[in-house]
């Protein structure tokens, strides 16, 4: 996964509230930690800095400020992708609800 779809996946779960840069970076960091590579924090913050930036510029692209300083989210006016995402986002984790239904023990007892 590249940088640029772990930072749409970590906006996709902020949802409407958005979140600030450091958080993405901070996620992203974490994303692509491994036991035995590390990647550069300044790095990838700058990098998740450029690209927000970059892609917050008119009203249709995929992602907005939030009108805070450093916070951001995505677009679900102006873009009919970031609508898709959220609507995607929603679709799993209505998924996982149904799926987490506790089975009833149905084997016979040894006791009774």
């Amino acid at each position: 996964m590249t940088y640029d779809q772990q930072i749409l996946k970590v906006l996709t779960e902020a949802g409407e509230g958005g979140v600030s840069v450091q958080a993405i970076a901070k996620h992203v960091y974490n994303m692509n930690c491994t036991f035995f590579f590390q990647p550069d924090y300044e790095e990838i913050r700058t990098y998740v800095q450029q690209y927000l930036l970059r892609n917050s510029k008119s009203a249709q692209s995929i992602i907005e400020s939030t009108g805070r300083r450093g916070y951001y989210r995505l677009n679900t006016e102006g873009s009919a992708d970031a609508r898709q995402m959220m609507l995607q986002f929603r679709e799993e984790r209505v998924e996982e609800k149904e799926e987490e239904k506790p089975q009833q023990d149905l084997s016979l007892s040894l006791f009774d």
